[in-house]
């Protein structure tokens, strides 16, 4: 099948690792010029190396500066015609331990700097009548995750802003969904398994054993498998999908 994606231009956020560098890789694999964009910078260059349409970017999404500054760049170009929107994870905790300062801090970075970002880079998708912007929250927004009140309340918030986008602009050839990942097998869930066993005082290949146990599938998920589902929805054959919720999760949400 072909995506008709060879030469479309896309800009994928938190593309260092995990879920943000397989879809890169997967975008790229199909011809899209890839602008792969993250505060580690020496890491994409890393995984890029011999690949001729992949561009490092710097970027820090708690610096809006930063993020205007990207935006200009591209923009000068341009603009692109795909926007993977992939913030980081916010530390885990408790609702009724999370202060203000927290919420107001990860909100900036986690939301309303890419709902900045997306904005400012509509008007060139509207212009050739086709764009994509694809935002990666997490099973969370359905299923709230004990112990990370930050990333349940905050991709919530990212889910309204991107169903409401859908209906704005859905008329201009431009399609907007949301994806939200299960366990996919990256440094990201180490992490949380690790947190978990700390907090626990379990092992953590006990942790892993029982997430893994809740999954239908009976396993993690790969990032490719997570990549593969994005780069359809970056596609023109996903052209009549939009203001959609996407699970790859390998069936863990219970509910219908």
């Amino acid at each position: 099948m072909d995506l008709e994606l060879n030469g479309k231009r896309a800009l994928v956020l938190g593309a260092s690792r995990g879920i943000g560098m397989a879809i890169a890789k997967s975008l790229a694999g199909e011809g899209a010029v890839v602008f792969a964009a993250a505060r580690s910078v020496d890491k994409i260059e890393s995984w890029a190396e011999g690949m001729s349409n992949v561009t490092p970017i710097k970027l820090d999404l708690s610096d809006i500066d930063a993020v205007d500054a990207v935006v200009d760049g591209l923009m000068a170009e341009g603009g692109v015609d795909i926007v993977v929107n992939n913030g980081g994870g916010p530390p885990p905790g408790a609702a009724q331990t999370t202060e203000r300062t927290a919420w107001i801090a990860n909100f900036e970075a986690m939301a309303a700097n890419l709902f900045h970002l997306t904005t400012r880079l509509l008007p060139a998708m509207k212009t050739r009548g086709w764009g994509r912007v694809i935002t990666v929250t997490s099973s969370g927004v359905e299923q709230p995750i004990p112990n990370l009140a930050l990333s349940n309340g905050i991709r919530s918030a990212v889910v309204g802003w991107s169903k409401t986008l859908a209906g704005e602009v859905a008329a201009d050839g431009i399609t907007v969904n949301v994806v939200m990942p299960g366990r996919i097998h990256t440094q990201r869930v180490d992490e949380l398994d690790a947190a978990a066993a700390k907090r626990t005082q379990k092992d953590v290949t006990e942790i892993a054993a029982n997430s893994r146990a809740g999954i239908p599938v009976g396993r993690y998920g790969k990032p490719e498998e997570f990549a593969d589902v994005v780069t359809f929805l970056a596609s023109a054959r996903a052209a009549y999908v939009t203001g959609s919720r996407i699970r790859i999760d390998g069936g863990a949400i219970k509910s219908i």
